[in-house]
């Protein structure tokens, strides 16, 4: 009598459904396969003896004693066959992990002998079924995940499962390459291997694929529906496939997009199970590529458009202007919202691997800052003009108060301060800024070029402010509103440019304003107004004109530094003082040279002879008076003094002066002239119409008194 018994291979999958057909098997009689047995696989207690991969068992009948011993062996095996049978089957989590603590124990052996690898002349024996079934579990899986099966997400426990079978695929194929020249060893490894890159194929495109959505899934699982991509293992190359934008782009409140605790707990359990497998450079790069694709659509969102040195030069000031008011606003988002974002972004993603975090980060802080400096460098570079002071002051401002924030980012305890990665972005921010410092010493300094320039022929009519006052005192009142900054700029031009002048002024324990290189440049500036506004005077013929063109712009000139606390701190006390002395000045000279003659004709000198008030002269003298009287009101009432306060004050200091001269010459001598219609021929005015005319001088409406009296 023969009989056979057979044992079946069980599913080895995480979940009932997958299950691994042996129906081939199950034909060969009398065969125990025991690597397939639904029970953990065992290891004999050596694994330094070759073992056999099965057992076949043969019972025949031979002589009582022989048959007692068979009857004793098919009982044990037919009861093992029933225990099995009868026994409650072992949920798929359980088989795994017992599979997985077998494997475990084989590697812990492999590595506890490869430092004496030499004492070994033939390989250990390997649990080759063992390996085998391991194998087929995580093969079975990763291809369960990445097709989507059952349509739903995996739950987090059994993701870390996977992760970990990876993680242990990884250790075996290492530690099987210590007998790699044996055939059996040499297969196994291969295979595992094999599967070892499939992973790291599918975790990172499920890494590229979470890290592309930047907004919260309601199905966040490894399983939901992606867009395939060419993985980049072991195909670097392929990597410029993937620099192209995300299709959604991302909120504008997040800048650039972020992803939440779910997602970002996923990404730190993926990167972390490549990385240990030794594949942090791939990992790493599928990051800092789709980290940088957000950054580049949050760009787009906020309207900045990345610009060459040629398109910045060639661009026009108006439309060059809204880019530079662009990139400010983009600079201090991206350093003061952006950096910290990443860098928490990085630190949780990359949790265990500080090194590989701060390294992300900072190539991704440097790259970001790089692209944005290559802006500010072209426009360092670009034709001078006055208009683009205030422009490049501000993008110079921007640089300067955003150092000390990259700084702190980048700055790790264990680095120098002179040797860190954060002192070499940094020393590239300081030579931009450098750059964009020289270019407002060099815009600044051409205002002088420009006031010596202006040598106009023509002069303004009625002695108004002249266009070059306006523009040079304004744009000084607005260059001074960036005082602190002027003067850190020209200060730091000066001591480039000598070096020794930094340690004069440490010695003397700072820079005080006479020592101020802006202060000094300011007042170079304002000597030139004056020299130049000088020498316009002089195209006026009439002297007083000249007069009131001085003082028309010497009081624009200090009403702007008394409007202004910045110009007024840098040019002094002593200097306004002079200028103030040097208007009244120009008001003495105006008075004397129009009112002196007038004056003149109220004297008494030569109006008495014997005694006698001699009629001819006194009628010459009025009729002299009023010649220069309305000859005076045509010219100056067409003459422009826009200051009311200065015009009041020459109205009254005029009215002041001849009125009551006026007054007390008639109450002298107007009894004198023949009473009637004739009188009026020589007393044209009385002192209260002199006094209405004496105001309508300086209006810049020509008025002539011929006309109002016909009225």
């Amino acid at each position: 009598m023969e009989r056979s018994q057979t044992v079946t291979q069980k599913s080895s999958s995480f979940s009932p459904s997958s299950s691994s057909s042996t129906s081939g098997r199950d034909d060969k009689p009398r065969e125990i396969d025991r690597s397939r047995s639904l029970g953990p696989v065992k290891l004999e207690k050596s694994y330094g003896k070759k073992e056999r991969d099965t057992e076949t068992v043969t019972i025949e009948e031979e002589d009582e004693e022989g048959q007692e011993e068979e009857e004793v062996e098919v009982v044990v095996v037919v009861n093992k066959e029933e225990e099995a049978s009868s026994a409650p089957e072992e949920p798929p989590e359980a088989i795994f992990d017992s599979i997985s603590k077998e494997v475990d124990g084989f590697l812990s052996f492999l590595l506890s002998i490869d430092d004496g690898r030499d004492q070994w002349p033939e390989p250990p024996a390997m649990p080759e079924p063992t390996i085998k079934k391991f194998l087929d579990f995580v093969e079975e899986e990763l291809v369960k995940y990445e097709s989507g099966k059952d349509g739903a997400s995996p739950p987090a426990n059994d993701e870390l499962v996977l992760f970990g079978a990876i993680d242990r695929v990884a250790k075996l194929t290492s530690a099987l390459s210590i007998f790699s020249s044996d055939t059996k060893y040499n297969k196994a490894m291969t295979r595992a291997s094999s599967i070892l890159r499939y992973a790291m194929c599918f975790l990172e495109d499920e890494f590229h694929s979470l890290l592309e959505d930047s907004k919260p899934k309601k199905d966040p699982g490894i399983a939901r529906p992606k867009t395939k991509r060419r993985p980049s293992i072991g195909h670097l190359h392929d990597a410029i496939d993937r620099c192209v934008p995300p299709p959604s782009e991302p909120d504008l409140v997040e800048f650039p997009s972020t992803y939440p605790p779910e997602i970002i707990e996923r990404l730190s359990g993926i990167a972390g199970a490549v990385v240990s497998a030794g594949y942090a450079t791939e990992c790493c790069q599928v990051f800092t590529i789709a980290r940088s694709n957000a950054f580049d659509v949050a760009l787009s969102n906020l309207g900045y458009e990345k610009l060459g040195v040629d398109d910045v030069q060639k661009m026009p000031w108006d439309s060059l202007e809204t880019k530079i008011a662009t990139w400010n606003k983009v600079f201090r988002q991206t350093v003061e919202v952006a950096f910290p974002r990443e860098h928490d972004l990085c630190e949780a993603v990359f949790a265990g691997h500080s090194a590989i975090a701060y390294s992300i980060f900072h190539n991704f802080a440097r790259g970001v800052t790089v692209l944005l400096l290559g802006f500010a460098e072209a426009v360092a570079m670009t034709k001078r003009s006055a208009e683009k002071l205030f422009k490049v002051l501000d993008m110079y401002e921007t640089l300067r108060d955003m150092v000390p924030r990259i700084d702190a980012l980048l700055r790790t305890e264990s680095e120098p301060d002179d040797s860190s990665a954060a002192h070499d972005l940094t020393t590239e921010v300081a030579l931009v800024r450098s750059r964009l410092g020289e270019a407002v010493v060099a815009i600044f300094c051409d205002l002088e070029t420009s006031i010596k320039s202006d040598m106009g022929k023509n002069a303004v009519p009625g002695g108004a402010v002249h266009p070059l006052t306006r523009y040079v005192m304004n744009y000084l009142k607005y260059a001074c509103e960036y005082k602190n900054t002027m003067e850190q700029v020209f200060r730091d031009h000066k001591n480039s440019e000598n070096p020794s002048s930094q340690v004069e002024d440490a010695a003397k324990g700072g820079s005080d304003d006479n020592h101020n290189p802006f202060a000094i440049q300011l007042m170079e500036a304002m000597e030139l107004l004056h020299t130049n506004l000088e020498s316009k005077s002089k195209l006026y013929r009439d002297p007083a004109l000249c007069s009131i063109f001085l003082m028309n712009n010497g009081r624009y000139v200090m009403q702007k530094i008394k409007g202004s606390t910045e110009i007024h701190q840098l040019l002094g006390d002593t200097w306004s003082r002079k200028r103030s002395s040097e208007l009244r000045q120009y008001h003495k000279n105006y008075q004397r040279e129009t009112w002196s003659k007038v004056l003149a004709c109220f004297k008494d000198d030569g109006l008495q002879a014997r005694g006698h008030v001699a009629k001819p002269v006194l009628k010459e003298r009025l009729k002299s008076f009023n010649s220069m009287f309305e000859e005076i009101h045509k010219a100056q009432s067409s003459w422009v003094v826009s200051d009311e306060q200065l015009q009041s004050e020459l109205r009254v200091s005029v009215s002041a002066v001849i009125v009551p001269a006026y007054r007390s010459f008639l109450g002298r001598f107007s009894q004198y002239l023949d009473p009637g219609k004739k009188s009026g021929k020589y007393i044209k005015f009385g002192p209260e119409e002199l006094e209405n005319y004496i105001d309508e001088l300086f209006s810049g409406n020509p008025s002539s008194m011929v006309s109002r009296k016909r009225t």
